[in-house]
């Protein structure tokens, strides 16, 4: 893949406007997404926002309280609005600010829409409640919601030309959305549980003896709940190391804005490793400070030059 092209087509006052919306939704919806965002170059920036906003727009109809009935169909409107942008029928005055700037990012730079498609599915399935029984089953989901944005993503930062293993970018790509999606369901276990969801593997809940579920303070009794998110825990560690190969591959701010993203999910996965059953008390999170030194570790290439060690276990 080559470096993504950021010069055309031009932008006019609408889609600055469109693109100015989608900031905003970032900037105060995106907690951590944010941190790595501002490092890159104002088109990079822009249409990752873009990317965003859309994908907020899906999440926030899945995570809300209409019936799921209602939930399908806004997502099914949602998909037709995303077959509008692919098909170049959203004008640049159209009413709705996410598809004039979708619509604008998909021009300018090479982003495989079809992710969103997946992106829709993969919220689809919470809708529905599914649950999933192995690993192999939740990655599916995983890369329905995650992965996909990981290739988006992809698609605005470019690879540099030249770079050795270019063409694994992609698979990269993937496997570091799982990562960071594998680390939202550890971080949200209570609250996904006392909303009826439960994402973790039902064969990795029973053996680690959790399978009565995650709805209180404190883990089930009789089970080894520490033993449980530790071994997930190093599942991720070994996403994350796979998909830190991607970070070479990059230029150095879009590399910055990887690396910073990434690195606050490692850090959440560190606090929660320490204490596994703060996930039971509240949201796991990072103050500020600690996101902005992240945010400065990237931009330095320090995270870049940095693999994870790659260990998943069995409880023995």
């Amino acid at each position: 893949m080559n470096r993504a092209v950021e010069s055309e087509p031009r932008a006019s006052a609408p889609v600055l406007a469109a693109y100015s919306y989608c900031e905003t939704v970032t900037g105060q919806q995106a907690r951590n997404f944010a941190y790595g965002i501002r490092l890159l170059p104002t088109a990079k920036r822009r249409a990752m926002s873009a990317l965003y906003a859309f994908s907020r727009r899906v999440d926030d109809i899945g995570d809300g309280d209409l019936p799921p009935d209602v939930k399908q169909k806004r997502l099914e409107d949602t998909r037709t609005v995303l077959s509008r942008v692919r098909d170049g029928e959203v004008a640049e005055d159209d009413t709705d600010p996410v598809a004039v700037a979708l619509s604008h990012t998909a021009r300018a730079f090479p982003i495989p829409l079809d992710a969103l498609d997946e992106l829709i599915d993969g919220v689809l399935m919470d809708v529905r409640g599914q649950t999933y029984a192995t690993w192999d089953e939740l990655k599916v989901y995983c890369r329905c919601v995650a992965g996909g944005i990981g290739r988006l993503s992809l698609g605005i930062f470019g690879s540099e030309p030249g770079a050795r293993g270019a063409e694994r970018a992609p698979e990269y790509a993937d496997t570091l959305g799982l990562a960071l999606q594998l680390t939202n369901i550890l971080r949200d276990v209570r609250e996904d549980a006392l909303g009826g969801r439960v994402y973790l593997p039902a064969d990795d809940l029973a053996e680690f003896g959790c399978s009565a579920g995650f709805d209180g303070p404190r883990p089930p009794e009789g089970g080894d709940f520490e033993g449980l998110v530790r071994f997930e825990v190093r599942r991720a560690r070994a996403l994350f190391a796979e998909g830190y190969r991607l970070l070479p591959l990059l230029d150095r701010r879009s590399g910055a804005c990887v690396a910073a993203m990434a690195g606050i999910y490692r850090r959440l996965l560190d606090r929660i490793e320490r204490d596994p059953q703060a996930v039971l008390r509240g949201r796991v999170s990072l103050p500020g400070h600690e996101k902005a030194y992240v945010a400065v570790r990237g931009l330095s290439g320090l995270d870049t030059r940095h693999r994870p060690r790659r260990t998943v276990r069995r409880r023995a």
